[in-house]
């Protein structure tokens, strides 16, 4: 199975196959491009020949309909300028009219409106509305129904007033303008202006047939399958053959670029996904465009028989270049596997192999110049095999020499190595010495440093010493000051105490003379009464006798509590300074050891200062000493460093010498091996 599918991979990647399949691809892909692009390429002219076509008439279709709707236009001018008319609805507004001229008036203009319909097939009527929008006051011609005035009917009229006299076109609607008809119209509608009198203008729709317009385009037809709308300048649908689409937006529609291009025309995709031709003519009446498209594949299908040509002839070019890709197997493809397969069998050692091929052309002397390759690979192959003994036995030798010189410089690389590792080990032990020295230092200077802040701290405390014993006297002089203060206090507080019994005594008397007066008024009250008239004088100095009295008794009164209340307070003052005296003189006592304490603290810092003064000097001189240390250990270092590196190198030549000697040996013993690999292939050899 195995040689069955590598047989066949053979096959496939050779030189036959190869010029088959290059020149079989080459003839199809060829004739397939040439049909394919040739059936594109009339595709494209057939679609641009019938847009073209379709566009010339579609603006004769344009044309057509410009035409008719301008009719319908004149007319409603005819209308609007035709003052008989005008002068009927002047009368009919004014009411001036009697009855019977009134129904007069209002027969013209029926009659004449039906004469209007009655000589246009194509016109469904015409009507004139009030601008009130009362039935009443509207004219239409015989066959329509009456008039709605819903909120759509409204907005369209105010369209139309809008326009201030100016033609505007609404669009085919499914039940006429006013929504009341059973098949769609198309309506123009004009205001009839009256600027002298307001109240007689009427709005005047002319409705068309739907039938009619499609009667006009009748003639236009885009495609097979075609399909003519009208659209208004927003895109929706104007008139179609679908009545449930109209007003609807349209999915095709030209936009602004496009319709100011010339051609009229371009592809494009309906909201199926298929491809249309699209070509449009826009109106000169009203704002819309007239535009008719059709599947691209109703134009093309008479260019489909040149893709089955195409595919007609790519099958005749694959069969040509079948036979010629055989022709070209058995000429160069086979010729060349046979060498191939004598390759193969010289590959194996079968230097015997000879090849048979009598042409003159490249294959023949290619097999010629085989068999003489062959020759001289056999004569280099007897050469080989005799110079392959003779390195065999040379490397012998070598392998042997190469071990003793291999084995020697190993023991030197040992002894070097454990040299270079007692240097290693020294450096390492002088490299953590001098770290070790690096730290002393380090905490001398702390120690410095601490000294020095210590020193400065010391400073500041006696400062501060030398200030609390500053503010101890100045405290202990305040506390003597107050004490003086409190004893005056004290003494101030017993002459106050003595005046206030004396005001006491003094207020008695007061109070007795104030009682006695009240009672002598009192009296004075009951005589001036006993005396009658005479006495009344003596009633009133009475009565202010009495009432100096009352207020003397009250301010009296008053004075006492206010003496009471004083001589209250001022024992408790006594009192209070009594009790606070003992603790200022405890306070003197304390403030007093405590300025003799400072005086001690400050001692004490003195002899603190003087100490550490003495332990800096004795760290500086340590630090001075380590210093020296240092320098002596990073000598040791650097020394040591030295003779380590070099060690090392020593070493490392070392390694290097046995790594060479190692790769001699195995050197030697690959020469040996490929030795021994070139005799047994020699061996292999047919010669």
């Amino acid at each position: 199975m195995n040689l069955m599918k590598k047989s066949w991979t053979l096959y496939f990647k050779s030189v036959g196959v190869k010029l088959f399949v290059i020149l079989f691809s080459s003839i199809v892909l060829l004739s397939s491009v040439l049909g394919l692009t040739s059936y594109f390429a009339a595709k494209n002219i057939i679609t641009n020949e019938v847009a073209a076509a379709s566009t010339q008439s579609v603006v004769q279709a344009a044309d057509k309909l410009d035409f008719v709707l301008a009719e319908y236009e004149a007319l409603s001018r005819q209308f609007a300028l035709d003052s008989v008319l005008k002068g009927d609805l002047e009368k009919i507004n004014s009411g001036e009219l009697t009855t019977v001229a009134k129904a007069g008036a209002e027969d013209r203009i029926r009659r004449k409106l039906d004469l209007v319909k009655g000589s246009d097939e194509r016109m469904y009527g015409v009507r004139l509305v009030s601008k009130s929008l009362v039935d009443s006051e509207s004219y239409k011609s015989a066959g329509i129904s009456g008039i709605r005035s819903d909120e759509g009917i409204s907005a369209r009229l105010e369209q139309i007033a809008a326009a201030k006299g100016e033609p505007v076109w609404f669009p085919v609607r499914e039940k006429g303008f006013f929504d009341a008809y059973t098949e769609p119209s198309l309506t123009m509608g004009r205001l009839l202006r009256n600027l002298l009198h307001p109240e007689a203008e009427y709005y005047m729709l002319i409705e068309v047939k739907g039938k009619a317009m499609t009667e006009m385009l009748s003639n236009l037809q885009i495609g097979m399958t075609g399909e003519i709308r009208i659209l208004s300048a927003d895109g929706s649908i104007v008139y179609g053959a679908d009545h449930a689409k109209l007003g609807q937006p349209s999915y095709i529609k030209v936009s602004e670029e496009q319709g100011k291009e010339q051609n009229h025309s371009f592809t494009a995709e309906d909201e199926n996904g298929s491809s249309q031709l699209v070509v449009y003519q826009p109106l000169a009446t009203a704002k819309w465009m007239l535009m008719g498209y059709a599947p691209v594949s109703d134009f093309t299908k008479s260019a489909d028989k040149l893709l089955y040509i195409t595919f007609s002839v790519v099958l005749a070019a694959a069969l040509i270049a079948l036979l010629i890709g055989y022709i070209l197997v058995r000429l160069v493809g086979r010729p060349l596997g046979k060498l191939a397969i004598l390759m193969e069998e010289g590959e194996r050692g079968n230097l015997q192999v000879r090849t048979n091929f009598k042409g003159k052309d490249e294959i023949g002397r290619l097999g010629q110049s085989f068999n003489k390759m062959m020759e001289q690979i056999s004569l280099l192959a007897r050469q080989s095999g005799n110079s392959a003994d003779e390195v065999l036995l040379t490397s012998e030798q070598l392998v042997q020499a190469s071990s003793t010189i291999s084995l020697h410089a190993r023991e030197v690389a040992t002894a070097t190595g454990e040299i270079a590792a007692g240097s290693a080990s020294l450096a390492v032990e002088a490299e953590r010495s001098y770290h070790n020295v690096e730290i002393i230092g380090n905490k001398m200077s702390e120690v410095t440093e601490i000294n020095t802040v210590m020193d400065h701290s010391a400073e500041r405390v006696i400062e501060v010493s030398n200030q609390g014993t500053e503010l101890m006297k100045l405290l202990v002089e305040q506390s003597e000051s107050t004490v003086e203060v409190i004893n005056r206090i004290q003494d101030n507080s017993t002459k106050l105490r003595e005046s206030t019994h004396l005001i006491r005594s003094i207020l008695s008397p007061m109070i007795a003379v104030n009682k006695q007066t009240n009672i002598l008024a009192l009296n004075a009250t009951i005589e001036a009464v006993r005396a009658g008239a005479a006495g009344r004088g003596f009633i009133v100095i009475a009565d202010e006798i009495r009432q100096l009295a009352n207020q003397s008794n009250e301010s009296i009164q008053s004075v006492s509590k206010i003496t009471e209340e004083i001589g209250l307070h001022i024992e408790n003052t006594v009192k209070d300074i009594n009790e606070a005296a003992p603790k200022f003189r405890e306070q003197i006592s304390s403030v007093r050891e405590s300025s003799t304490i400072f005086a001690s603290v400050k001692e004490e810092m003195e002899h603190f200062m003087r100490h550490i003064s003495e332990s800096s000097a004795s760290v500086l001189e340590l630090i001075e000493f380590q210093r020296q240390l240092g320098e002596s250990m990073a000598s040791v270092s650097s020394i040591v460093q030295q003779t380590t590196a070099s060690t090392e190198e020593v070493a490392s030549m070392s390694s290097q010498q046995f790594t060479v000697s190692e790769e001699l040996v195995a050197l030697s013993e690959k020469l040996e091996g490929l030795a021994a690999d070139l005799k047994h292939s020699l061996v292999s050899f047919q010669v």
